[in-house]
């Protein structure tokens, strides 16, 4: 098993502790990923676009012109697809995108993600956040003391409201509980920030 340094809020050393390699030591499934990612974006979609047809469209109740005797085509109605202001023919309708994901395909992208991130050093768990009460500050300076750059992912508890209230107005933080860990989250951020409540173990990512 890999081992982490934990670190507490102010930088400083905390012991270590183990990472289950059957969590964060698996060969990346990128073909599980990608799948698994996709169906989260397409769920995400609204999927409210909607266009008019022909019945939808108002007016063209009346027929343009004869039908015989002209010398133009014949037309039946001035709301047709091929008129300037009739309906649109095979448009997009209001749609659920979601797809349909196996239980299992979901666990193993999240641990394949896991594993990327500890594969790359990007995993980090802290003691505890020990903010006795909610500042945009104490979360900045301790950003700074641990050195993350770039975008962070910080996993926190249910009951962690000053944590959660002191991280949620910094641009490059991301907050995210431990029971909502998922596959595209882990990814968009370049560090997952745990502390030692929330780690997942097996049991925590099959109950997901």
């Amino acid at each position: 098993m890999a081992e982490v340094d934990v670190r507490t809020s102010a930088g400083a050393a905390a012991g270590t502790v183990e990472l289950d390699d059957a969590i964060f030591g698996i060969e990346p499934n990128v073909a599980v990923l990608h799948q698994v990612v996709t169906a989260q974006l397409a769920a995400a979609r609204a999927g409210t676009q909607s266009t008019k047809t022909r019945a939808e469209v108002r007016g063209g109740g009346k027929k343009p012109w004869r039908q015989k005797g002209t010398g133009r085509a014949r037309q039946g109605s001035s709301r047709s697809p091929q008129w300037t202001g009739g309906g649109v023919a095979l448009g997009p309708k209001p749609r659920s995108y979601r797809q349909k994901t196996p239980k299992k395909m979901v666990q193993l992208a999240l641990r394949s993600a896991l594993s990327d991130r500890a594969r790359e050093g990007r995993v980090a768990v802290v003691e505890s956040w020990d903010f006795d009460e909610p500042k945009t500050r104490l979360a900045r300076e301790a950003l700074g003391e641990l050195g993350w750059e770039g975008k962070v992912l910080v996993v926190v508890g249910p009951h962690e409201e000053a944590v959660i209230k002191s991280f949620r107005n910094l641009p490059d933080v991301q907050l995210l509980l431990a029971n909502e860990l998922n596959a595209y989250d882990v990814l968009c951020n370049d560090w997952v920030v745990f502390t030692r409540a929330t780690l997942p173990s097996v049991t925590d990512t099959e109950d997901a």
